[in-house]
């Protein structure tokens, strides 16, 4: 029976760069599509959170990155709470499946693996693989959809364009 699941995730960077903030989310995001099976038209929403010391880009645009143009994605930050982990990011997939929770693989990368070590048994991973396909998905300018066009479009020239 299909129901809507959540799968976690986190992983931490070494600084706060857009670059940094990039990888790590994209590593994440590949890591758990990939052991999960998960596909963009089954994903219900995405919450991406960073620590409060990660602000230099918002996380999501690694989805959109990796070809997720239609899901509704959403950023925020982690609680402030004293001796909390460090630049960490992370990923939570509302995901409509046939899977069990017991058949969900969460995945936690670097030190995050700490947050959860009962969930941080995975599959041997080629990561030279988990790469390539990275970079087969990357689409290095995503553009917002048609929907979305117009209504900047419309907005910008007074409501002269039409609606789609």
């Amino acid at each position: 029976m299909r129901q809507c699941r959540g799968v976690r995730g986190a992983i931490t960077v070494d600084a706060n760069t857009p670059e940094a903030i990039l990888e790590g989310t994209r590593l994440l995001l590949a890591m758990m599509i990939r052991q999960n099976g998960i596909e963009e038209q089954d994903v219900a929403s995405v919450i991406f959170t960073t620590t409060p010391d990660l602000d230099a880009e918002f996380p999501a645009l690694a989805a959109r990155q990796l070809g997720w143009m239609q899901a509704a994605l959403l950023c925020g930050h982690e609680m402030t709470v004293p001796g909390a982990m460090a630049r960490c990011i992370r990923i939570l997939i509302h995901w409509n499946t046939d899977k069990k929770m017991d058949e969900i693989i969460h995945v936690y990368l670097r030190d995050a693996e700490r947050l959860r070590p009962d969930l941080c048994v995975l599959p041997p991973v080629d990561w030279n693989e988990l790469e390539l396909w990275i970079q087969e998905h990357l689409n290095p300018k995503p553009q917002p959809s048609a929907r979305t066009s117009s209504r900047f479009q419309s907005a910008r020239d007074g409501g002269k364009s039409a609606e789609m």
